[in-house]
């Protein structure tokens, strides 16, 4: 299957899933809301350029928008995790090595722990900057910091979960 088709189908299933189940899961607690769709930003192919990978996630944002009925919500988080990747990725990987030899980020292209902080930290971003908008007002910053640890760990979760769920070889690129 060719990466476009590829990123199409995760593009509708990681919308379907989060708008369809995820959404309509009862909330756990006052803190936990759980979130997964952001995770087909952090699979898409390095070889997207950094402006490219904002307008694809302004969009999937956007598509995840019209589902929740709330406009800009998820759009603002996803570009600035897309807007992020890039520089997470550079610190993290060996430019040379990982990006000239594989199409996309998983555990088996990065190795464990450098996927386990990509998605730690681009997790924590993207619930940080998703439940500070949807707070607007400031309250207790005890709640906001419980809310946002609380639902990046419920994400983390589920993103290991659909790892070992769909595991993804790591792919190489070929000079074809």
């Amino acid at each position: 299957m060719s990466t476009l088709v590829k990123t199409i189908l995760r593009f509708i299933l990681f919308i379907l899933v989060q708008a369809f189940v995820l959404d309509k899961v009862p909330t756990l607690h006052q803190f936990v809301k759980p979130y997964l769709y952001f995770l087909f930003i952090l699979w898409l192919p390095f070889s997207i350029s950094r402006v490219g990978l904002m307008f694809i996630a302004f969009a999937f944002g956007l598509c995840m928008d019209y589902f929740s009925g709330v406009p800009g919500l998820h759009a603002a988080p996803c570009v600035l995790i897309a807007y992020i990747r890039p520089f997470v990725l550079n610190i993290l990987l060996p430019q040379e090595t990982t990006e000239a030899s594989y199409i996309e980020p998983s555990i088996s292209s990065l190795g464990i722990a450098p996927y386990s902080v990509y998605v730690l930290l681009l997790a924590f971003l993207h619930n940080a900057f998703l439940v500070l908008i949807e707070w607007v007002q400031f309250g207790s910053f005890i709640f906001f910091v419980g809310k946002v640890t609380a639902t990046t760990v419920v994400s983390l979760v589920l993103i290991f979960v659909t790892e070992m769920l769909f595991y993804r070889k790591g792919k190489y690129r070929t000079n074809a």
